[in-house]
């Protein structure tokens, strides 16, 4: 009997804890590079939605909170440039009236160059690797006695890290909500965002 146990069961009891031992280790390691995989590649996007969300204020003087609109204004809007010719710093160049200021009209497709879905606009609305959309919103929000725009898009990483380990997503949202306990104003976001429809943060993101 005690051969058998020397033998057998000994040696098996072995290598479980030794898997144990490994798996507790390298799964968080695991978890944390696909975090991070998913969140660049979702913060990247945000950049991209943030980039023509810009352009869209710069010609309605307020953002949008309709995907189907930010898409149409990339794919079919146009946007006014100012193109200058000659410096306003050269003195004898303004004296002779050489600088000029012109408004051109051009297509917003080839004044924006999105960095993760090339022209096809349509994916913008996407969070890559797990699908489904982003959230976003829009608002104009009285600042100061002046009404300022805003607008912000994110993902909860409930959605972004679904498919990983559950329990470690969980560990992640518990301590973003025990943060903010202590915290009255900049509360912080489980998950990626840029922009802010609470307050004027000129539209950074929770990454950077």
């Amino acid at each position: 009997m005690k051969n058998l146990f020397v033998f057998f069961v000994l040696p098996v009891a072995i290598v479980v804890l030794a898997y144990l031992l490994i798996s507790g280790i390298s799964d968080p390691v695991r978890f944390e590079q696909a975090r991070k995989f998913r969140s660049e590649r979702a913060a990247e996007r945000l950049k991209d939605i943030r980039d023509v969300q810009v352009a869209y204020k710069s010609q309605y003087g307020k953002f949008t909170d309709n995907f189907d609109t930010l898409i149409y204004f990339y794919n079919e809007g146009m946007l006014k440039i100012v193109q200058q010719i000659g410096s306003m710093d050269d003195s004898v160049a303004v004296a002779q009236k050489l600088v000029q200021r012109n408004i051109i009209t051009v297509p917003v497709r080839n004044e924006i160059k999105l960095r993760t879905v090339g022209d096809k606009a349509d994916s913008l609305r996407f969070v890559p690797i797990v699908g489904g959309e982003f959230e976003m919103e829009a608002v104009v929000k009285r600042v100061s006695g002046v009404d300022v725009p805003l607008f912000e898009a994110r993902v909860p990483f409930d959605r972004l890290l679904d498919g990983l380990d559950r329990q470690l997503v969980v560990n992640i949202n518990a301590e973003t909500e025990a943060i903010n306990k202590n915290l009255t104003t900049n509360k912080r976001y489980s998950g990626i965002k840029v922009g802010s429809v609470d307050q004027p943060n000129n539209n950074a993101g929770n990454w950077e």
